[in-house]
């Protein structure tokens, strides 16, 4: 069974150069409803206007990344690292003991449309540590391509593809994260489809970035996620110009427990 969260029902936030998005409580948007799921605490859908962004902040203990839907997001932080990334481009910081970061629309002229990730981390205090990748578009088109892995190692068994296939994604590339977690991305349209065995006792949640698609049945527009219990796989299949990102979690409620 999925619990939808519908795209409308996300909190909002104006702030003239930042229209967003929140699937869970974030900034002056609570709800005791949404205080997010497994070790999963923030998606948040944002659009920056040209030359506008972020500026220097700090975070500890979390793990942040990064998933550019449309422009160029530039990000420079106080471990030295500077790095524009545009879509396709996956982007992952963990905090650890502390670091600080501005994230701006790289472009004068468009906007950049993103989607910011918190995950709770396994391993407080670390050394902060910035990662980044790319995911090419036909890696993710009718399947689901691992994008983020605990320690970058590690997969799940699957089905992928339209020809019911099975398949092991690997490592491959994907970024590490210090938590029991997977992230997945995929692109789907038509007959494309692909099936993820969760295996027993976890959860999942599914985030649709943009265009809509089936998952176990139900269907999912833009914007909209759903909270996935015990159901041991997920079905995606009926994308219309879809775009999803998969999160398999531990068998939690609510983020730090």
């Amino acid at each position: 069974m999925l619990d939808i969260r519908k795209a409308d029902d996300r909190g909002r936030a104006n702030h003239g150069w930042l229209q967003s998005r929140h699937t869970f409580s974030f900034g002056n948007y609570r709800d005791p409803r949404q205080q997010g799921f497994s070790d999963l605490l923030v998606i948040n859908d944002d659009r920056v206007a040209p030359a506008q962004g972020f500026g220097t902040h700090g975070h500890r203990d979390m793990e942040i990344f990064s998933y550019v839907l449309e422009g160029a997001l530039e990000h420079k932080d106080s471990m030295g690292t500077g790095s524009v990334i545009r879509p396709g481009d996956v982007q992952i910081m963990s905090a650890g003991t502390g670091v600080r970061h501005s994230e701006f629309n790289h472009s004068a002229q468009e906007p950049v449309h993103f989607l910011q990730i918190w995950l709770m981390t396994n391993e407080p205090g670390a050394l902060p540590r910035y990662q980044e990748a790319r995911f090419d578009e036909a890696g993710k088109r009718g399947r689901l391509r691992l994008i983020i892995a605990p320690d970058g190692t590690g997969g799940t068994n699957g089905t992928n593809g339209t020809n019911g296939t099975a398949g092991k994604e690997g490592t491959d590339g994907a970024l590490a994260v210090r938590q029991d977690a997977r992230v997945y991305a995929g692109l789907f349209d038509g007959a494309e489809a692909a099936t993820l065995e969760l295996g027993p006792d976890r959860h999942a949640y599914v985030h649709v970035a943009r265009g809509s698609l089936d998952v176990n049945g139900e269907r999912l527009a833009e914007g909209d996620g759903a909270r996935i219990r015990n159901a041991g796989s997920l079905r995606l299949s009926g994308g219309d110009g879809a775009e999803v990102l998969v999160f398999d979690l531990r068998p939690n409620e609510l983020p730090g427990l």
